[in-house]
């Protein structure tokens, strides 16, 4: 897997940005940002002012996760293992349609 800072390079690129863009997109010089790609080691609150202007977002994946988050990005089929239903197929067979039911959940008194 590519380091953080090659991602934010590559993102930079595949949207047409030059490293002088960011200080529109991100409030950052171009200088700061090319310190960023070159160096690493950004602070937190300048890390999360990039990747908004790369309209990204950084997310912290559990490791047991990780393999699951690439398939879907990637987009490749995810398995679940047998007996098992994923979280979303497991939501879609509990919840109730709008349509069905207009007031669950209003008071949240039901989830």
């Amino acid at each position: 897997m590519k380091s953080l800072l090659d991602q934010l390079k590559n993102r930079r690129i595949k949207l047409g940005l030059k490293q002088h863009d960011m200080l529109l997109r991100a409030g950052i010089s171009r200088q700061q940002y090319q310190r960023l790609e070159s160096k690493g080691n950004p602070r937190l609150d300048t890390l999360e002012l990039v990747a908004k202007g790369l309209n990204s977002e950084i997310l912290l994946i559990p490791q047991e996760k990780l393999q699951t988050v690439k398939a879907v990005l990637e987009g490749e089929s995810v398995e679940t293992p047998p007996g098992k239903a994923s979280a979303i197929e497991e939501k879609k067979r509990n919840s109730v349609n709008v349509w069905d039911d207009p007031w669950k959940g209003i008071l949240g008194d039901d989830e």
